[in-house]
């Protein structure tokens, strides 16, 4: 192909990798409200065993809206991964041998399925850890110290039940404590002053100093952020495996690094987490087991450079 079918064939696979995301961003745009509330799920949880107010906040009009946008594209580009995949890989498969093509059938989907136990990991396992440590560590960093004295004579105080759910019929103008929303809720009369118009709460935080607030776009980004670095930090059996296909190393001379790779390890777990034992041993063992998983695949695929006509055989 010339050069100029080159850019034709390119343009062909860029348009038709943008209409396959099309549909795809849409059912993203109706589901942004659940995959929302999703990967909002562990910061609530961690600001309620804190003792914190369990919400977020949005500082701008346009905060959430965009926060929701946000979603939709990351969810739509994760979702037709597989489709973008596939438009490049008519790209390039051209001008590829039939022995180059091989590898391209082992990466692709390995590469795939350790992208998912990556954010699998950072979901049920480093969000929770990373937030309880920040948000445990901010809310006791600082304490108020309210004097007590006894009450003066006459006074009687309100006693508020406390229900682990919202009523099912409140009367007008009723309080209570929700335990799981760690709220003083109320029942407010509707216009006719006769029935309820709406269930309003007030968050309840502890005695610290500092209240633990955060922006929605913030607690997004940071999402985002962490996902993309476990996404990457996820592929090091796979960066292992093609060292050893081009004859850069083997899986003998990196198992007499082994110590070498724990300390590295160790490094960023204290470098991508807050630092603390749980979150860094968390973190530095499943790498510790991704870099064992590379010497296994180096040893069960032979290691040869793509050029060898015997590279994971020939048909």
């Amino acid at each position: 192909m010339s050069f100029g079918e080159h850019l034709d064939e390119l343009r062909k696979r860029l348009i038709q990798g943008l209409l396959g995301l099309a549909p795809i961003f849409i059912v993203a745009l109706i589901l942004g409200g659940p995959i929302l509330e999703f990967l909002i799920q562990p910061a609530e949880a961690q600001l309620r065993v804190a003792g914190q107010a369990s919400r977020l906040q949005a500082t701008g009009p346009a905060e959430v809206f965009v926060a929701y946008i946000k979603i939709a594209l990351v969810l739509s580009v994760l979702v037709g991964g597989p489709w973008i995949l596939y438009q490049v890989w008519l790209f390039v498969s051209p001008g590829l041998y039939q022995r180059e093509k091989r590898f391209a059938y082992v990466l692709i989907p390995l590469s795939s399925v350790l992208t998912v136990l990556g954010m699998i990991f950072l979901y049920w396992v480093m969000l929770p850890v990373m937030l309880g440590f920040l948000i445990t560590f901010s809310s006791q960093i600082a304490q108020i110290e309210s004097p007590s004295a006894p009450l003066p004579e006459g006074v009687v105080l309100p006693i508020a039940p406390s229900l682990i759910a919202d009523p099912a019929e409140p009367p007008p103008g009723a309080f209570w404590f929700n335990e799981r929303l760690s709220e003083l809720r109320f029942a407010l009369p509707d216009e006719s002053g006769d029935g309820v118009g709406h269930i309003a709460g007030v968050p309840l935080t502890g005695g610290a100093m500092i209240a633990q607030q955060y922006r929605v776009s913030e607690y997004i980004s940071m999402v985002f952020g962490l996902g993309i670095a476990f996404a990457i930090a996820f592929q090091l059996p796979l960066i292992m495996l093609m060292l050893g296909w081009s004859g850069v190393a083997s899986a003998k001379s990196l198992a007499r690094q082994r110590k070498y790779a724990l300390l590295a390890c160790a490094i960023a777990g204290a470098v991508l987490t807050p630092a603390d034992p749980a979150s860094m041993v968390l973190l530095a063992g499943p790498l510790y087991a991704l870099y064992e998983l590379g010497l296994l695949l180096m040893r069960l695929i032979p290691a040869r450079t793509p050029q060898t006509d015997g590279a994971l055989g020939d048909e």
